[in-house]
């Protein structure tokens, strides 16, 4: 394949030895008043949790990358590291190109804009400017198929209308490292396909797509890659169909 290629030679996320550790109250604290009071006196004792563990990974420019694992595992940890929303506890995360992170459903969205407005924020959350946005503004609103809810509250869209402008608004623009959290597992068949297309389009032109999925079909046919990522280590990666059959088999 021409992007794998392409992708032996120019890495585009690499990972080194990379660990992210969360600290869990070890008692049920009710309120942030009390949680305070207690931390003041020194009585919240705590249990360390390492999301990652001394992971290794390196993404190459033009490949679909998918994450899988069960919940808990350390996919969604990995990709906000990936995105720089996290900084990990050791090790270091290396980036080659911009960025166009879509982590969590309506992220970046405000409730109470309509989506024309919020197109607009997210946008420029991306860092792109207002003129950026208006060049691709008519194109966001025809893919998300949302013209005639463009100027509702974002408040009173549903799930798959979320993901839907989310996705053309992070797409809009050609990414060249593109992380996607779950946002395909939502919507209808047909959109899922459109999200599908515009993803091996900008394969072709050599964005490098990282992606994590419950879906297992959408990890075989859309990746030339997958990882296992298991109680925060990354256990195998490798040919998608591989690493789906071995996920299959330990669950």
């Amino acid at each position: 394949m021409m992007a794998n290629q392409r992708a032996e030679i120019l890495p585009v996320v690499d990972l080194s030895d990379v660990s992210v550790q969360y600290n869990i109250p070890t008692e049920k604290i009710g309120t942030l008043k009390e949680f305070a009071i207690r931390r003041l006196q020194g009585k919240v004792s705590y249990k360390k949790f390492w999301a990652l563990n001394h992971v290794n990974l390196t993404i190459y420019r033009g490949e679909v990358f998918g994450l899988i694992g069960n919940n808990g595992a350390g996919k969604s940890t990995m990709l906000k590291v990936m995105s720089k929303v996290l900084r990990p506890a050791t090790g270091r995360v290396i980036l080659y190109g911009k960025i166009a992170p879509l982590l969590e459903l309506g992220a970046g969205f405000h409730p109470e804009l309509s989506g024309r407005e919020n197109i607009y924020l997210n946008g420029a959350l991306l860092g792109y400017s207002k003129n950026q946005m208006d060049d691709v503004f008519d194109e966001i609103v025809d893919f998300s198929e949302l013209k005639a809810f463009i100027d509702a509250p974002i408040r009173t869209y549903s799930s798959g209308m979320y993901a839907r402008l989310g996705f053309a608004v992070a797409t809009a623009h050609f990414p060249e490292i593109l992380i996607i959290d779950e946002i395909l597992s939502v919507g209808d068949e047909s959109f899922r396909h459109k999200c599908e297309a515009r993803i091996r389009n900008y394969q072709s032109r050599g964005s490098t797509v990282i992606m994590v999925s419950h879906g297992m079909g959408s990890i075989e046919q859309l990746c030339d890659r997958a990882g296992l990522l298991d109680h925060g280590k990354l256990v195998t990666v490798g040919d998608p169909k591989e690493v789906v059959a071995r996920y299959r088999a330990e669950n």
